[in-house]
């Protein structure tokens, strides 16, 4: 089974970065292994509802220079609806779901930028404070 390399992001803002073999959306829980140079090598137990988001990354650095776009472009074909997403930290990121429910623990999309470090998001309900359909 491949690893998924990502970052969990705290809903206080704390950030762990790592690999996940569990993850599932309909899951409470699910395990991450450290990324290298990590001070403990064991998997950490992750709650699920203590989480902002997951974000399933191509590189834990990714570029702090890079500005990610927030808008599609007449060239986008994105899969389901296009979204906008404000979780209640302020932060906003546009991209597209086909499995949007406000009653579920959360949902996945897909980032509007084919060229930002994330290449999907698992967004948690309960740290979303609007999703807007573009």
């Amino acid at each position: 089974m491949e690893y998924g390399k990502i970052v969990a992001r705290y809903a206080d803002g704390r950030i762990l970065k790592g690999f996940t073999y569990d993850f599932y959306p309909n899951k409470p829980r699910f395990h991450l292994m450290p990324a290298a140079g990590a001070p403990s090598g064991k998997a950490a137990e992750i709650r699920t509802k203590d989480l902002k988001a997951v974000f399933f990354v191509r590189d834990f650095g990714g570029n702090p220079h890079y500005q990610e776009r927030k808008e599609f472009t007449e060239d986008d074909r994105p899969v389901g609806r296009k979204v906008e997403v404000t979780f209640k930290d302020g932060e906003i990121l546009v991209g597209s779901t086909v499995g949007y429910d406000p009653r579920r623990p959360g949902f996945f999309f897909i980032p509007a930028d084919r060229k930002s470090n994330n290449h999907k998001v698992f967004a948690v309900s309960a740290a979303v404070a609007d999703v807007r359909f573009l």
